[in-house]
């Protein structure tokens, strides 16, 4: 049997190891796996994204907004998506040119159509010559129940959803770098939490599909390099929220959360960019839920 070593013996034998030695921890070097950022600290990777380009699909207002010009802000070139409200657009595109850090252009295009999503790639690559973040935000909520919807209600809940958000990533897959591209989709708390109502059943349906979607993903772009990741907000306070609902029911819904509020547009947005920077490489196929535990 070893003779038994008491405790100041044990802490001193682990100091002796962890004494600095010429600068450095006294580790020893033939250690089995060692990891170097591309970064200039191995312990910061770094969240800039200067030099980058990113397409935010339906970033001319509200959380796309917050989205755009947060990336903006960490130095990305953004590509601001509007189909109708040229003027909000606008004013995103100048609040991330006076950051002055990235460039960006406002983009009509109707991303709820399979051109609308090729016309937005289109104009990126024209304008930038290359896309390494696209974010999917875009989409449609509408409230309806089993009895009340029809052929044409779901199939544009599953069009704008679905459908053209997965053929973007398809279209943009050849374009993102390999490794380092990001893909971002967008889904909602409401595929688990308890207090989901029937009239959401064909919203809820297109954001369980994007889920799966960007889980598959993560594996297949994954070889690649390139991150596949899904944002579910917890109700946040917009236009695409607030439609449809009384004072009441809003107020109901705020009172749900912990912190007695719905979500604003820049709790969202940080989320995204950190998706989107060197620092989240090693996040990939993940459902994140940025709701301030609503949905807990």
């Amino acid at each position: 049997m070893p003779p038994r070593r008491n405790s100041s013996s044990l802490v001193s034998s682990f100091m002796n190891v962890m004494r600095p030695l010429n600068g450095k921890l006294g580790i020893p070097t033939e250690a089995p796996y060692s990891k170097k950022f591309a970064s200039s600290s191995v312990f910061l990777p770094t969240t800039s994204l200067i030099g980058k380009v990113a397409v935010v699909t339906g970033s001319g207002r509200s959380t796309g907004a917050a989205i755009a010009k947060c990336l903006g802000e960490h130095g990305a070139s953004v590509v601001v998506n509007y189909v109708t409200d040229a003027h909000s657009a606008d004013e995103v595109v100048q609040a991330i040119l006076a950051q002055g850090k990235g460039g960006a252009i406002a983009v009509k295009a109707n991303t709820a159509t399979m051109e609308g999503g090729q016309l937005l790639l289109d104009e990126a690559i024209k304008k930038f010559g290359h896309i390494d973040i696209l974010v999917l935000n875009s989409g449609i909520m509408g409230s309806r129940t089993l009895a009340e919807i029809d052929e044409n209600f779901f199939d544009q809940h599953f069009d704008t959803n679905v459908k053209v958000p997965l053929f973007m990533a398809k279209l943009a897959a050849p374009l993102l770098p390999s490794p380092g591209g990001r893909i971002v989709f967008f889904s909602s708390t409401l595929t688990t939490t308890s207090t989901v109502q029937s009239n959401a059943l064909c919203y809820v349906a297109t954001k369980g599909a994007v889920e799966q979607i960007s889980r598959v993903l993560a594996k297949d772009m994954g070889a690649r390099g390139i991150t596949v990741n899904t944002i579910s907000p917890g109700p946040i306070d917009s236009p695409l929220f607030r439609e449809g609902k009384s004072q009441h029911i809003i107020d109901s819904i705020a009172k749900q959360s912990p912190f007695k509020r719905l979500g604003e547009p820049d709790d969202v947005a940080p989320i995204v960019a950190f998706l989107a920077s060197q620092a989240a490489q090693w996040i990939n196929g993940q459902n994140i839920r940025v709701d301030g535990g609503f949905a807990v």
